[in-house]
C-alpha cells in the first residue's frame, strides 16, 4: 500500500509540474515590455571610438544637449540624456555585423527606443566620392553572404553549385523583373552572392531579403536638413558634397581591393561600404523601429592609388557626418513638436 501512494504521490508531483508549464505567463520571459504610453527615445549610434568621439564632442559643446547619466549593460555604455527636450541614448555598436546586430538588439530590449539614427564612416564606392564627402542611402544590402564553390573540371572559369543554389539563383533573376532595386548577381570567381533568411513577428515562414529600406519619414528630415542646413566644410575650409539616395553594402570585410569594388558597383549599384548598416537595418526591420544611416567618407576602398588612408581620414569624415546628424536632429525635433 505503501508502494502505491509513494507512486501515485510522483505522478501527482509530474502533473502538477506539467500544468504549471503550460499556464506560465509568457511575459516572464524575454525582453521588458514598454507601456504604450510610455516615452519613446531616439538612439543615436556609432560603431566605433573616431566616431562616437565626434558625437560626444559636438554635444558637449551644444546647450541644447544634455547626458543626465551613463551606465554599462553588458560592456556596453549607454549615454542617456536629452537633445532640446527629446530624449537619446547614445551608444556604440562596435566594429562588424555581429556586433552591430548583437548590440542593436540589446538596445531594443532594454530602453523604449522608437527611431535610429547612425552615424558613421564608409569606404567609397561612387567614383565620384571624396574622403568628408556624406551619403545617406535609401537602402542597404549584405554583401558578402555567399556560397563558396569549386570550378569545373574541364573549365576553371565555371563552377560546381549546389542544387539548392541554382534554385535560389532562378528566384532571384526572376525577381530582378519586377524589383528595380533587385541585385544584378554575378560571381566573383569562386565566391556566389546568395541571401539571408530572416523571420519577422507575423510571418508564418523566413524570407529571403536582398535589402532593407531607411525608414521613409527619417529620409524626408535629411532631405530637409541638406536643404537647410549650411555648406559642411571640411578643416581645411573645401566643401564637402552630400550625396542622397541610392544603396550601401555591409560586410564583415574591410574592403581594399579595386576588383571587388567594381563587382558592388555592377551587383548592388553600391554608393559606398562599410560593416555595421545592413545588420543596424536588418534589426529595426525585425523590431518595428524607424532608422537612418548616415555615412561619411574616409577612403576609397580600394579605389586609390597606394596605401588606404582610412587613418588619415576617419576623424575627419566622423565630424563631417556628425554635422548633418545634428542637423537631421533638429529636423525630427522641429517636425514631431
Amino acid at each position: 500500500m505503501r508502494r502505491i501512494l509513494v507512486v501515485i504521490s510522483v505522478m501527482l508531483l509530474f502533473a502538477c509540474s506539467a500544468t504549471s508549464e503550460k499556464v506560465t505567463d509568457e511575459l516572464e520571459y524575454g525582453p521588458r515590455i514598454f507601456p504604450e504610453d510610455t516615452e519613446k527615445w531616439t538612439a543615436i549610434v556609432a560603431a566605433y571610438a573616431p566616431e562616437i568621439e565626434a558625437i560626444d564632442k559636438a554635444f558637449e559643446s551644444m546647450d541644447a544637449a544634455q547626458i543626465d547619466k551613463t551606465v554599462t549593460i553588458k560592456g556596453v555604455r549607454y549615454q542617456i540624456g536629452s537633445y532640446k527636450g527629446e530624449p537619446i541614448v547614445i551608444f556604440t555598436t562596435g566594429i562588424s555585423v555581429p556586433n552591430a546586430a548583437m548590440t542593436m538588439q540589446m538596445a531594443f530590449d532594454y530602453f523604449p527606443i522608437d527611431k535610429v539614427v547612425m552615424m558613421g564612416i564608409a569606404g567609397s564606392i561612387n567614383p565620384s566620392f571624396n574622403p568628408g564627402d556624406i551619403a545617406i542611402p535609401e537602402r542597404w544590402y549584405f554583401h558578402d553572404e555567399s556560397v563558396y564553390v569549386n570550378p569545373t573540371p574541364d573549365d576553371p572559369e565555371k563552377f560546381i553549385l549546389p542544387d539548392y543554389y541554382e534554385s535560389a539563383l532562378a528566384r532571384y533573376k526572376a525577381r530582378e523583373l519586377t524589383d528595380p532595386h533587385a541585385p544584378k548577381y554575378k560571381n566573383f570567381g569562386f565566391i556566389q552572392p546568395e541571401e539571408m533568411a530572416i523571420v519577422k513577428e507575423g510571418w508564418d515562414k523566413p524570407r529571403q531579403m536582398p535589402y532593407f529600406e531607411a525608414s521613409a519619414n527619417l529620409l524626408s528630415y535629411a532631405k530637409k536638413a541638406i536643404d537647410n542646413t549650411d555648406q559642411i566644410t571640411m578643416p581645411s575650409g573645401k566643401p564637402i558634397g552630400i550625396h542622397y539616395g541610392g544603396n550601401g553594402v555591409t560586410g564583415s570585410v574591410f574592403l581594399d581591393n579595386a576588383e571587388y569594388r567594381g563587382w558592388l558597383q555592377d551587383v548592388y549599384d553600391a554608393q559606398v561600404t562599410e560593416m555595421e548598416s545592413a545588420a543596424v537595418g536588418l534589426v529595426c526591420f525585425v523590431n518595428d523601429v524607424d532608422w537612418l544611416i548616415i555615412r561619411s567618407i574616409s577612403d576609397l576602398a580600394g579605389g586609390q592609388v597606394g596605401k588606404n588612408e582610412e587613418n588619415v581620414f576617419d576623424a575627419i569624415a566622423s565630424g563631417t557626418g556628425t554635422k548633418l546628424m545634428i542637423a537631421v536632429l533638429d529636423e525630427m525635433v522641429k517636425s514631431e513638436n
